[in-house]
């Protein structure tokens, strides 16, 4: 499929497709997150197509037609997908997408992958199913021009989210499994990132070990404003995650009067991505609200964001 492109990604990441994107666009490759970087707000605001999953589910939008909505209903310059959004993702849909982002000069960033196996599960086979369900995702992004497929870590029983001695076991078969994924990303040129998304991912410390253990730089965190037990501080998981950042997710559920989320402080939480851990890569807007529109709630986030930006 990779072969087949009209442009290879490297020309697209390199100023081929920037220079008519323009280098407002392209900010920092996947946005890590640096210790000690500029404090000045830089960023730039992309959009999760989850944010359009009832659209898309309903059949009012076909996410083929999300880039030039994102430039033309928003003026959102970036996008990430989501695996079981995309219609049919053949080679020559996969070439149409990449079009219609460059036609409408919106970035594709990554792909979400849900549904596609258990890094953590005790059975190696389910393991090893997880892998292979996952290359043809690490393929796609590539030739889409992404920097990372989004993975989750699941299969975790219970006791081994709770009980050390079972945790250490845990993390180090999640750990060899994700190293596997990781070696034949790296041939593509694609990072793997974990969102906070239940299960072992939503436990900061967890996650930090999984981090370690696995020490890779194309093994990353996608921190997500949501996503934590009620037991986890929220902004602390995020303080947690970020050193370890390549994406950050702005999840919101609604917003008062005067324009701010209601459930998140979300000056907070880009006090602790930006100022803090001096992250200057993409800030996705998640919506999940249900008293606003789709369309309203991300026209508010994309606000909220663009205030604090300053």
């Amino acid at each position: 499929m990779k072969g087949n492109l009209e442009l290879s990604r490297r020309e697209f990441l390199n100023g081929a497709v920037g220079a008519a994107i323009g280098s407002s666009l392209l900010g920092c490759a996947g946005g890590k997150a640096r210790a000690g970087g500029p404090k000045r707000r830089v960023f730039q605001i992309s959009l999760a197509a989850w944010s359009l999953h009832r659209s898309v589910f309903g059949g009012q939008l076909k996410m083929i037609d999300a880039p030039r909505l994102l430039r033309e209903e928003f003026g959102i310059g970036g996008l990430e997908f989501v695996n079981t959004m995309l219609e049919v993702p053949t080679g020559g849909y996969v070439r149409r997408m990449r079009a219609e982002c460059e036609k409408h000069a919106v970035k594709p960033l990554l792909i979400m992958c849900d549904d596609e196996g258990s890094f953590a599960h005790p059975d190696p086979a389910e393991r090893r199913r997880a892998v292979r369900n996952h290359l043809k995702w690490i393929r796609i992004a590539a030739d889409l021009g992404c920097h990372s497929i989004r993975v989750n870590w699941v299969g975790a029983t219970a006791e081994e989210i709770t009980e050390p001695a079972k945790t250490t076991s845990m993390i180090r078969r999640s750990a060899e499994t994700f190293t596997e994924l990781v070696e034949h990303a790296d041939d593509e040129d694609i990072n793997v990132i974990i969102e906070n998304h239940g299960g072992p991912s939503s436990q900061p410390e967890m996650l930090a070990r999984l981090m370690q253990t696995v020490d890779s730089p194309r093994f990353d965190t996608l921190p997500d404003f949501g996503n934590f037990p009620q037991q986890v501080d929220r902004y602390d998981g995020i303080d947690k995650m970020m050193p370890h950042a390549k994406a950050v997710s702005a999840k919101c559920y609604d917003f008062d009067a005067e324009g701010n989320e209601t459930k998140i402080d979300f000056e907070r939480m880009i006090q602790i991505c930006v100022d803090q851990h001096g992250y200057d890569g993409w800030i996705g807007i998640e919506y999940e609200g249900s008293r606003l529109s789709e369309y309203e709630g991300i026209r508010a986030a994309r606000d909220l964001l663009i205030r604090l930006r300053g």
